[in-house]
């Protein structure tokens, strides 16, 4: 049953400020982690070394876990807060875990959604310092980014010996913020002084290419490399511009040669996380930073991570590009699923959701099948992880529980929201098994040999149940060209991540649609061809209410209103 605190919660934040959090070394030696390579950001997070992390490659790893969810909705998922009780759960019941995490982006924080630690007793903490300015990386990468920026506008006004297409600028700028009025700029007005006047444009800071570079280099050599493989813009010929060319790259490293090193932080039960990266998954690739995770499996047995929104997008990418760029591989997969949200795809309003309503549930339910199906067509032991509400109705849980039987699907029920690692311990001991019994064939959804017009449509039909995919022709001229020159990269589908569709009004299982395709990016220093689909923005805008509203410092000088 529900505790009094499910019933009852304080706030998130309220929580948190409970947790005695241990001194970072000590969390650190839990690891093995010596001192000397541990750099302290106060008394409770830490970077630690890149060269000692570097030394490791000959240590054995350990089984790599992978924790998504079923369509995002407005009733929450707690894909976090699973990942977070799933790891708490591993290390009470005697093994050796650490969980791995995508640092906050300030968008969200101050936006609609709130933060990134984990809710109620599955959280990681310092709750506050994770969601705002967490040890400098975003600013880093923010800055190395919007030194590109720089350096391309003065090249120009300089001579331009490049011979840059003033037109052709494709690398624009990036805050780490919700600002729609930034998604369209003219830079340059002012004068002969200011430079040449030109469109330009903002993305938020997690969907930079920098941030996806931060977040698949395996060290600092190959982190400075793919920076100098960006490409800024093109000439009046057609030819590609290179940061490297700009001489920017050896700069843009000097910035993030701090922020590479992981983060690490705890639970508030002092399970060890490390946050690390964080691009989000319907505009990016959606998992944290490959040097992360290697350094986690390079010290536990079992290794949490999570991959950004629903399965179709986090879960294929995080398989498709994490894996295929890293060289890693999971030895299972977890989705998140909460009756509150399969009502939701099953036709219920928000205000409702109190309400039983089994039917709602069974026609929901197709949502979660075609993740855990989508899942399983990577090779990888699923089960799902049932995250529990206080409303959720003792006939609904029992239907949803029936519905994953007959569909041959191992779900358990997790109450980690509430009573942290003592609830979720069942789901604790059923990965452990599932990993110990179903043995992982791992493989790629397409591979490298397929066109890139005929890897987006696999992605699309297979992952998303579309019957087709769609562009003008300038877009399928734009597939031509890049199938010359970079037909072997992998495909980072950015779309709305309400819906399989393009649509984010369709809910539930949609098949038969046709996914438009808007734009294609090369992100030749990432390593991946972004198409964009639908009406997906790269700059998100503030809700009319948005959580900036609610959040001020008391007069204890402690943050309220966060989340």
């Amino acid at each position: 049953m529900p505790t009094e605190q499910h019933i009852n919660p304080l706030s998130d934040i309220e929580i948190a400020r409970q947790a005695k959090m241990r001194p970072i070394q000590e969390i650190a030696d839990k690891l093995g982690i010596e001192q000397e390579h541990v750099f302290p950001y106060g008394k409770h997070r830490a970077k630690i070394e890149r060269e000692y992390l570097e030394s490791l490659d000959d240590r054995p790893n350990g089984k790599l876990i992978l924790v998504a969810g079923i369509t995002p909705t407005a009733a929450g998922e707690g894909k976090t807060t699973t990942s977070v009780g799933l790891g708490d759960a591993l290390t009470r019941i005697g093994e050796k875990a650490t969980i791995c995490l995508r640092e906050p982006s300030l968008g969200p924080c101050f936006g609609m959604k709130g933060g990134a630690a984990g809710g109620g007793y599955a959280q990681v903490v310092p709750m506050e310092q994770i969601n705002l300015h967490f040890n400098g990386d975003f600013h880093a990468i923010s800055a190395a980014h919007n030194l590109l920026s720089a350096m391309v506008d003065n090249h120009i006004y300089w001579g331009n010996e490049l011979e840059i297409d003033c037109r052709r600028v494709s690398w624009g700028r990036v805050v780490d913020m919700n600002d729609r009025a930034l998604r369209e700029i003219t830079n340059g007005l002012g004068g002969a002084i200011n430079g040449f006047p030109r469109i330009d444009h903002y993305d938020i800071t997690v969907a930079s290419e920098v941030m996806a570079i931060f977040c698949l280099a395996n060290d600092l050599k190959d982190l400075q490399r793919r920076l100098g493989d960006i490409i800024v813009a093109t000439t009046r010929k057609g030819k590609a511009v290179y940061a490297r060319e700009l001489k920017a790259d050896g700069a843009m490293t000097t910035l993030l040669k701090d922020a590479i090193q992981p983060n690490l932080v705890q639970t508030m039960e002092g399970t060890p996380c490390f946050i690390h990266g964080g691009p989000f998954a319907n505009i990016a690739h959606g998992c944290n930073s490959v040097i992360a995770t290697k350094a986690a499996l390079k010290h536990a047995d079992y290794v949490i991570t999570e991959a950004g929104f629903g399965a179709d997008l986090g879960a294929e990418k995080f398989f498709n590009i994490k894996m295929r760029k890293s060289g890693l591989r999971p030895n299972a997969a977890v989705i998140v699923a909460t009756i509150r949200a399969l009502k939701m795809h099953g036709g219920v309003e928000t205000k409702d959701l109190g309400e039983e309503n089994l039917e709602a549930l069974e026609i929901g339910f197709s949502n979660l099948k075609r993740h855990v199906t989508n899942t399983r067509k990577f090779g990888v032991p699923v089960l799902v992880a049932l995250n529990r509400f206080n409303a959720d109705s003792e006939a609904e849980r029992e239907l949803l529980l029936e519905l994953c039987e007959k569909s041959g699907i191992t779900a358990v029920e997790s109450d980690h929201w509430a009573m942290g690692s003592e609830g979720s311990e069942a789901l604790g001991h059923a990965v452990v098994k599932m990993i110990d019994e179903e043995p992982c064939e791992f493989e790629f959804l397409y591979n490298k040999q397929l066109s890139l017009w005929g890897k987006t449509r696999t992605i699309a039909q297979e992952l998303y149940g579309a019957e087709d995919i769609i562009a003008d022709k300038a877009v399928r001229t734009q597939f031509e060209k890049l199938q010359k020159t970079h037909g072997d990269l992998p495909i980072c589908v950015a779309k709305t991540p309400l819906s399989f569709s393009t649509d984010p009004l369709l809910k539930n299982a949609p098949s038969g649609h046709v996914v438009p395709i808007r734009e294609i990016r090369l992100s030749a220093g990432a390593g991946f061809v972004v198409v964009i689909c639908g009406d997906i923005m790269t700059m998100p805008g503030l809700p009319r209410h948005p959580a900036a509203e609610n959040i001020f410092v008391n007069e204890e000088g402690l943050v309220e209103g966060l989340f």
